[in-house]
């Protein structure tokens, strides 16, 4: 890890000695602010769906949490590799220590151990920010009105 820190270092550095500080600043710039818009995105859709958990103190637990708060973010596997499992976010609630390359077998495990957890698809995942209303009367979340 520190051998390939010290190697976007040195490249980064070699780039701005070639190149010039503002060239290399425009083209990090443009490709840092959409990957962060588009993580930013990938973590919170996880926790936005009609039947997602956020209860009051008294009736949350961290494991019902993990499992019904957060859900299965179902990406095509190329996506899946580039965003490093991110998808598998239940498990990484339920278990932060696990390694993303392990995720998937645990997400799988979880599944047929106890299922439960929220399949989003790519295009459930689009819609998601709609569910930005907390109904604690009917303990899930709400679309805004048209």
């Amino acid at each position: 890890m520190h051998l390939t820190n010290f190697a976007l270092a040195a490249l980064l550095a070699g780039s701005i000695t070639v190149l010039g500080f503002a060239p290399v600043l425009v083209v990090q710039l443009s490709i840092m602010i959409p990957a962060s818009i588009i993580g930013v995105w990938l973590f919170s859709v996880q926790h936005r769906f009609e039947n997602s958990y956020w209860w009051a103190k008294a009736d949350w637990t961290p494991a019902l949490a993990a499992i019904r708060g957060s859900s299965y973010l179902k990406l095509p596997a190329v996506l899946q590799w580039f965003t490093g499992n991110i998808g598998f976010h239940h498990v990484h609630h339920l278990m932060p220590r696990v390694a993303n390359y392990r995720l998937q077998a645990c997400h799988e495990a979880l599944q047929r151990t106890i299922g439960g957890v929220t399949i989003l698809t790519l295009r459930k995942a689009l819609i998601a920010p709609t569910y930005a209303l907390w109904d604690p009367e009917r303990r899930r979340m709400a679309r805004f009105p048209r």
